[in-house]
């Protein structure tokens, strides 16, 4: 009874305006009263400080400021060696497998479209329609940035607005196409072992995802698709980000999926639906083919600004990246 009228109110709530109460509540530096929402937030979701780079949770001004807080060094090793990927996030799996005729499986007996996830780009679900997912839900008292699973240059970035449900497991079980329907941003990388997609799930309170190349993505929540391309391997002004190295972040929990062309990697068999998962431990083993034998992507780090290409249903206009803050 209290699950049916907890799955109601996701419908009934007006989800829009409590995130951006919460986006704002969330930056405000209210001194006293801002040390005792984040004190309360700790005790009641277990937040384990001892891991944090600074375990003091009155030297944070903003609930924001604590929520991405970063980790210790050496709190969270990468898996060492070339065919190694390792987790993106700290959290949960919910589901991971094969995607089937264009299909993932969400939660008892729900699927949804790889298409739609994608925003209807069909090119882009062609590449993985038979190939593999994995779904990580971050609860409230995880650490919430995301990193990358593999060495990567980016290509693309689609933000798609959408829905803002809850995505904890209840709400996973209960609202039909839950990832399709919310607002996400989708990341798109060349990798050694073909193209891989890292998306950044919205949800209810989520004031921000940002990324460490652009910024803020949303905030502002206009109502239209926005996509940016970037140079490719090798060209002037691509970005590459390393394994394990921070690609986005989360203000407020939600989910990340991964998606993996078919027959280039393998989920390390300890993962199934449920399993706690913990940032930078093995997470899938990369099948190589004389295809992918080669690397195809350099060892050195740049992330120079690259141009903005946003497309809208009535056209496309061009806007200059927001510069990234603190990473």
């Amino acid at each position: 009874m209290l699950d049916s009228i907890k799955i109601k109110l996701q419908y009934l709530l007006p989800k829009q305006g409590l995130t951006r109460l919460a986006g704002w509540g969330a930056d405000k530096r209210a001194a006293t009263l801002t040390h005792w929402v984040i004190k309360a937030f700790a005790r009641f979701y277990s937040v384990d400080m001892k891991e944090a780079q600074n375990p003091d949770l009155k030297s944070y001004a903003t609930f924001n400021e604590f929520f991405v807080r970063p980790l210790r060094d050496g709190v969270r090793p990468v898996v060492s060696g070339l065919d190694m990927l390792c987790l993106p996030a700290d959290g949960a799996v919910s589901q991971l497998g094969a995607i089937t005729d264009g299909k993932l499986f969400q939660a008892k007996g729900h699927f949804y479209s790889l298409e739609a996830l994608l925003a209807g780009n069909y090119l882009l679900a062609e590449k993985f329609k038979e190939g593999q997912f994995a779904t990580i839900y971050l609860a409230p008292r995880d650490y919430h940035r995301v990193h990358m699973p593999c060495d990567g240059v980016l290509r693309e970035m689609i933000y798609v607005p959408g829905d803002l449900f809850s995505v904890n497991p209840l709400t996973a079980a209960n609202v039909p196409n839950l990832f399709a329907r919310n607002e996400r941003v989708i990341c798109v990388f060349d990798t050694e072992f073909g193209p891989m997609v890292q998306i950044l799930v919205g949800a209810t309170i989520v004031g921000s995802i940002e990324t460490v190349w652009a910024g803020c993505v949303t905030p502002p929540r206009e109502g239209i698709i926005k996509r940016w391309t970037y140079p490719a391997t090798g060209e002037e002004g691509a970005i590459t980000l390393e394994k394990g190295q921070e690609m986005g972040r989360f203000k407020l929990g939600s989910t990340v999926i991964n998606l993996f062309t078919a027959n280039q990697i393998r989920f390390m068999p300890q993962l199934s639906n449920g399993t706690v998962t913990r940032m930078g431990e093995p997470f899938a083993e990369a099948l190589r083919t004389p295809a992918t034998a080669e690397p195809a992507v350099p060892e050195a780090i740049v992330t120079p600004q690259a141009p903005v290409i946003a497309e809208t249903p009535a056209g496309v206009a061009t806007a200059e990246p927001q510069a990234p803050k603190d990473y």
